[in-house]
């Protein structure tokens, strides 16, 4: 028995020593920023299967390469570990990609004749939905059903705004949902009414439910296609993970795909808090997933969105002196969500946008905090955008995380003064501040909301130039950060935000080989041009997804 156990020892022994002396199936060479601090920098990376073998000097990899190692030369760009969007809803993304897109439309005019134009393409009876509409450029008019009935006669329309926190109906919708002039109103939401009292059409947080009762569901299949459609778009822009917000039948629709072998990006799907018993029996059953599907974390709500003015504030809005926005959930319920939640062991995050929201959600995690006991949490808020200046060294002295979509400031900062004014904005997206105390932040998109695109983060949290290019030097300068801060939110900080920094966020040896090529050097560019840089390769799990010059593979598992 000692020899045949001796025999085992040396076996593994000489089996571990044949694998690293294996060579690598892939090298990839040029200016390579790793994410790692101790060793920030590197001219090469080496990728043997999925993982990476080595980080270093070109002649110290270029040992690892025989005649089948595949060379990929990064020339002048820049070679970054993969990028992780924190926030994400991927197949509502991915429907919308086949959706009516009307998040450039500039006028009413506009708005209406693509709606109809988009009718025209659609089967009697067959609902329009997605949309992604903002009615700033017109003015800030909210569309009603008035508009588009005429051109949408025999289609029941349900499109959203583009935060996702207010859709419009048309006639059509409204009587499929046997919504009439008499309809009450809805705690924690909002039915916009005429000056006769009809409702316009739009509905605002909590009353989406009357309309979202009746509209059909997509298919498991088209589910599936849509998360195929939206993993493809995503590695052409570099996003190699996600953590996606969403529900348990989308959980399943994700389990459908990775069964299917057809996973191209990681996917970390939280499910809603207030079913947090059902995740904690889940887990304890099945455990917490895979490299490429994992689970364990829960998406709460406290508020709405600051363009639908649901946002819970502690002071009225500038703009509209008796509201203070809504809360779409009690205090008490998410109290008790998130101590049943955290003591399961799961992961809280919860969407906050308005001060009051977020001061409400911070002293519930300290109350939790202080009643569960210590241990490795990371409490997260989503979205964290208009911070009382108490409360943001509460972050950092509560480790709880700053989950942040840096383009919603370059989007919300052409309006958001008129809302609540120059003095609450001096927080707003607090990028700098939130650093300075000691937070940690995580970057992402929102996704259907913004587009899932990081290095349109990456400009907008260095530069904080409005997309009306009316601030040229910054919104809020003294909230910009730096280049390798805002990278390090898309890599390090996002995936220590997902319970995965052992495994992605940097380009480390041991790590999984998700790693993206861009077409030009971010540290060599002037921030003003970031948004030109493009993506010229995508690598997960040490397989090509993207790359430039040929159309996305799926790679399985």
């Amino acid at each position: 028995m000692r020899i045949f156990v001796v025999l085992l020892i040396l076996t593994g022994v000489a089996s571990a020593r044949a694998d690293d002396e294996k060579p690598a199936t892939m090298i990839i060479v040029g200016h390579v920023w790793t994410g790692d601090v101790h060793r920030p920098e590197a001219e090469a990376v080496a990728i043997r299967g999925e993982k990476i073998i080595s980080v270093g000097s070109r002649d110290e990899v270029q040992k690892l390469r025989d005649g089948h190692t595949r060379l990929i030369d990064a020339g002048a760009g820049l070679i970054v570990p993969g990028l992780i969007d924190s926030h994400v809803h991927l197949i509502d993304g991915g429907l919308q990609l086949a959706s009516v897109q009307l998040r450039d439309a500039k006028t009413r005019e506009q708005f209406v004749q693509r709606i109809g134009e988009f009718a025209k393409r659609k089967q009697p009876g067959e609902w329009i939905t997605g949309g992604d509409w903002d009615h700033t450029p017109w003015g800030g008019e909210l569309p009603s059903r008035e508009w588009i009935d005429a051109v949408t006669p025999d289609n029941p329309v349900w499109i959203n705004r583009l935060d996702g926190h207010m859709s419009l109906a048309n006639s059509a919708a409204l009587r499929a949902a046997k919504v009439g002039d008499d309809v009450k109103d809805v705690p924690g939401g909002e039915i916009v009414r005429d000056k006769d009292g009809r409702p316009t059409g739009i509905f605002k947080d909590n009353a989406l439910a009357l309309i979202d009762r009746v509209q059909p569901d997509p298919t498991m299949q088209q589910q599936a296609d849509a998360t195929l459609a939206a993993m493809d778009y995503l590695a052409a822009r570099g996003v190699t993970a996600v953590h996606h917000l969403g529900t348990w039948p989308q959980l399943e629709v994700f389990r459908l795909v990775e069964r299917r072998g057809q996973m191209k990006t990681r996917i970390y799907a939280c499910t809603p808090l207030s079913q947090w018993e059902r995740l904690a029996k889940e887990v304890n059953e099945r455990g917490r997933g895979s490299d490429w599907l994992r689970i364990g974390g829960l998406k709460g709500f406290v508020d709405g969105s600051l363009g639908s003015h649901t946002a819970a504030f502690l002071e009225p809005f500038t703009d509209a002196p008796g509201d203070r926005g809504l809360l779409v959930n009690t205090p008490e319920d998410l109290e008790k969500w998130t101590m049943g939640a955290d003591k399961a062991g799961l992961q809280v995050v919860v969407h906050a946008i308005g001060d009051r929201a977020i001061r409400t959600q911070l002293d519930i995690y300290e109350r939790v905090a202080a009643a569960n006991g210590p241990r490795d949490r990371r409490f997260r808020i989503e979205h964290a955008q208009h911070i009382s200046p108490d409360d943001l060294p509460r972050f950092a002295k509560l480790k709880v995380i700053a989950s942040m979509q840096p383009y919603h400031c370059i989007d919300d900062g052409r309006w958001a003064e008129r809302s609540i004014g120059a003095k609450r904005c001096e927080t707003t997206y607090a990028f700098r501040s939130l650093l300075d105390s000691g937070a940690t932040l995580a970057f992402g998109s929102d996704w259907f909301v913004a587009p899932p695109t990081p290095i349109e983060g990456i400009y907008a949290a260095v530069t904080r130039r409005t997309l009306d290019g009316k601030n040229p030097d910054g919104w809020v300068p003294q909230q910009k950060i730096k280049i390798e801060e805002a990278l390090t939110a898309y890599t390090m900080g996002a995936a220590y935000a997902g319970f995965n920094g052992d495994k992605l966020g940097s380009l480390e040896p041991g790590k999984l080989a998700d790693v993206v090529v861009l077409g030009r050097n971010l540290f060599e560019t002037p921030p003003a041009e970031f948004n030109a840089v493009p993506i010229r390769m995508t690598i997960v799990g040490g397989k090509v997804v993207y790359d430039s010059g040929a159309k996305a593979a799926s790679i399985g598992n």
